[in-house]
């Protein structure tokens, strides 16, 4: 049994998803469950109707969720010329919570609303593969996928959750060779919808592939498979055939945009190998992610922008120690903030986040109460595994280095503008 992903990007049009349905056929009498994403640019749109709604603005939310509505019943009827009975209940579901007025927190409504766009995709897909003879069964990966209630990041209840799969999608596998289900969201025990996190797809599927025992999972991108850096930042990007578990924890870890940090370890966990593959070219060989050590790597590149750097000094210059750092983590920990970069002096610590604007203010405040804090703002974290001089000098070149640390395998350098 294989577990394959495709992204937003692979079914952003309709020959696009009919490419998928190609792709599909080539693997004719394998059994195969297939994570699908929301539409290209879909998840985008929703969030910007959870934003008006929240503010109030129930017209514009509702006006914009109809433009949603009929790009994708124009979609599905140009693949099957039909109506797809199921659109009415899942535009309902979102339509209802619309005409209310927000009364709890904004992550939760962002994940009610936000999750149906790969309710819609999947949907789609699935009529359409049936209707061309592509035998397959839809599910809802909220009857499946049990977490708890920190919306826009759920927890996996992972006992509940293995067992749905081995009693309720195992056995669908006698009747049809093809599961269709989607990525990044599942539900609580009082079945409100959550997601994973953003891009949460990849960790949806490693997430089945690990209770399913997969002999592997492939992750179908536009790309020839994973490369050294962004090749939309940089168009001398080199592609990578193979690479370790441990190198892709470490290039997710740091921000590389190609694989949900969470994949992995349910793959390395049952040595469940991961295939990124090329949906444009599927006889391209891609890049083959196992547990076996790959070495003389090229420079591996990820820049993040729009950090934000947090300095948190001591009032009174007594030294910050490992009270004050405790503190802090506390603080992380309680408005869901991760460092990109942390270095601590014996007054100060530096951070460096990602600017989340309601949650830096927040965590601001609430480390004034014990620290002098300054934020500054528009900086680029540049990280590099497996660096040389060269590579650093030239790409921090013309730039003023704000903060820098590193090892012997990894350096990261926050820079701005000089």
């Amino acid at each position: 049994m294989k577990v394959f992903k495709f992204g937003g990007a692979s079914i952003n049009s309709t020959e696009r998803i009919e490419n998928v349905s190609k792709i599909i056929r080539s693997y004719s009498g394998q059994k195969i469950l297939i994570i699908i994403s929301a539409m290209g640019k879909v998840t985008n749109a929703l969030e910007r109707v959870a934003d008006e709604f929240y503010k109030g603005n129930k017209k514009e939310a509702l006006a914009l969720f109809h433009e949603l509505k009929q790009e994708h019943i124009q979609v599905a009827a140009q693949l099957t010329g039909a109506d797809i009975p199921q659109f009415n209940d899942l535009f309902t579901e979102v339509e209802w919570l619309l005409h209310d007025k927000p009364v709890r927190e904004y992550d939760y409504y962002y994940d009610q609303i936000v999750c149906i766009g790969e309710l819609l995709s999947t949907v789609i897909v699935s009529h359409y593969f049936n209707h061309i003879g592509i035998g397959n069964q839809w599910t809802d990966v909220r009857d499946i996928v049990r977490t708890d209630d920190n919306f826009r990041d759920a927890g996996i209840d992972w006992n509940y959750t293995q067992a749905k799969v081995t009693g309720e999608v195992l056995p669908v596998f006698n009747d049809t060779d093809i599961i269709i289900t989607q990525g990044f969201i599942g539900s609580t025990d009082e079945n409100e919808s959550t997601t994973l996190g953003r891009e949460g797809s990849d960790y949806s599927a490693a997430i089945f592939a690990n209770m399913l025992n997969a002999e592997s999972q492939t992750i179908w991108k536009d790309v020839q498979g994973v490369m050294n850096a962004d090749p939309k930042k940089f168009p001398d990007a080199v592609y990578i055939g193979e690479l370790s578990y441990n190198e892709v924890i470490e290039m997710a870890y740091y921000g590389a945009q190609v694989i949900h940090p969470k994949t992995i370890k349910p793959l390395q966990n049952k040595s469940i190998p991961l295939n990124v593959k090329c949906f444009l070219n599927a006889s391209l060989k891609g890049t083959f992610i196992s547990s076996q050590p790959v070495h003389n790597l090229p420079p591996i590149i990820v820049v993040k922008d729009k950090q934000v750097l947090l300095q948190f000094s001591s009032r009174d210059f007594s030294f910050i120690g490992e009270e004050g750092v405790g503190k802090l983590y506390e603080l992380f920990a309680e408005i869901k903030v991760r460092p990109n970069l942390i270095q601590s002096g014996a007054i100060t610590v530096l951070c460096s986040l990602d600017d989340n604007p309601g949650r830096i203010e927040k965590l601001a405040l609430a480390a004034s109460e014990l620290f002098d804090v300054q934020v500054e703002k528009n900086l680029t974290l540049l990280t590099i595994r497996h660096y040389n001089d060269a590579i650093v000098q030239k790409l921090t070149e013309g730039k003023q280095q704000v903060l820098s640390q590193k090892t012997t395998e990894t350096i990261q350098v926050l820079m701005k503008e000089c």
